[in-house]
């Protein structure tokens, strides 16, 4: 399954925009509030050098990269939590997500119109904050509420989690996100089958002017001071930059545009690389003469986890890995070459995979 990543921020602050040019469906954008009314998923292919080295040297008959899908969700304003601006079924499409990327506006336009009158980072984040908060805040309340009677009778596990909830309700109530909240693997594992929204890592994308794209502006720098300590990443991106390259047909005049900005690549490749980073993600590879093939996992992901990536029987009757680290494939130029040298490494069920690993499975189901 693909990683998937929602797109939110208030209207009109360039998420469609974004949207447009990082995948490969088409949003409406138009210069006024609401003009997603549905979420819209594209997939973006997750550009890997890795990959292309790959292909190159096995020549294979397909070639499978990584897909991350971005869903394009409506603008949410003030009152979403409490079902203004159909934000009850925006926030439903939010829980899916593996990770949030909020966009924020930091550009000055006075042809594009702000739905609060002025631009102000600051405030437009903690909107929609505050709106997830809220919503976060009523699923443990009910949850609380649900279990409570299970808690009081000497049931452990509700117990814990009753516990749990009341921390996380205090934590809400500041006005904080659950993702800032000290946890346990066991407490997370308790704790996710409610889907809260502000647990997901978020990324925030500063939308700027074309000049501020490199270096930023003022407002980009009230927005990276009001997100200190929140443990998050931010980017800064200029959907009008990202919308032109979209359009450009070949990659040398995609090169040639960026260049003009300072610029050495799109920000869909930095964003990709953030959201890998953010969930901890990194890619295997299989290579053989009928796929070359990367597989997104987990770090820190086992052998036969990773082989259930491919297909759970693979898991199931796991037996063992062979390996090939990628410097040593490219170096090397084939499978058998590295086989001949000894570069091809026998791992059973404890082995961690590595970042870039080729990998052949042997499993009996």
């Amino acid at each position: 399954m693909a990683l998937q990543c929602g797109i939110v921020g208030l209207p009109n602050v360039g998420k469609s925009t974004l949207f447009n040019s990082l995948s490969s469906a088409k949003a409406q954008a138009a210069n006024f509030p609401f003009c997603t009314i549905e979420p819209n998923i594209g997939v973006i292919t997750v550009p890997d050098p890795r990959l292309t080295k790959l292909t190159e040297l096995v020549n294979p008959q397909n070639v499978q990269p990584n897909t991350i899908e971005i869903v394009d969700i409506a603008g949410l304003v003030k009152g979403a939590s409490k079902g203004e601006g159909l934000g009850n079924q925006f926030l439903g499409n939010i829980r899916d997500t593996n990770a949030i990327i909020h966009v924020v506006r930091c550009f000055d336009d006075p042809n594009v119109i702000h739905v609060d009158g002025s631009v102000n980072p600051v405030r437009d984040k903690e909107i929609i904050d505050i709106e997830l908060q809220l919503k976060d805040l009523d699923s443990v309340e009910k949850r609380m509420q649900k279990i409570e009677k299970q808690a009081k009778g000497g049931d452990k596990n509700s117990a814990k989690l009753h516990d749990l909830l009341i921390r996380a309700k205090a934590f809400l109530e500041q006005g904080k996100s659950v993702r800032g909240l000290e946890m346990t693997a066991e407490e997370r594992e308790l704790i996710y089958d409610l889907h809260l929204i502000t647990i997901k890592p978020v990324l925030y994308l500063a939308n700027v002017e074309e000049d501020s794209v490199v270096s930023g502006n003022p407002h980009v720098d009230k927005l990276r001071e009001a997100i200190k300590g929140e443990n998050a990443e931010i980017l800064i991106v200029s959907a009008k930059i990202e919308s032109e390259i979209a359009d450009l047909e070949t990659n040398e005049e995609r090169i040639e545009y960026l260049s003009m900005y300072g610029l050495t690549e799109p920000g869909v490749n930095r964003l990709i690389r953030t959201a890998y980073s953010l969930l901890d993600l990194i890619t295997y590879f299989t290579a053989g003469v009928k796929e070359v093939r990367a597989w997104q996992i987990e770090k820190g992901t086992k052998a036969p986890g990773a082989a259930g990536v491919i297909h759970s029987d693979f898991e199931k009757g796991f037996i063992r890995a062979e390996v090939i680290g990628y410097d040593d494939y490219v170096t090397l130029g084939s499978e058998a070459a590295c086989r001949e040298v000894g570069k091809l490494r026998v791992e059973g069920k404890e082995y961690v995979v590595a970042d870039g690993d080729i990998m052949h499975f042997r499993f009996n189901v």
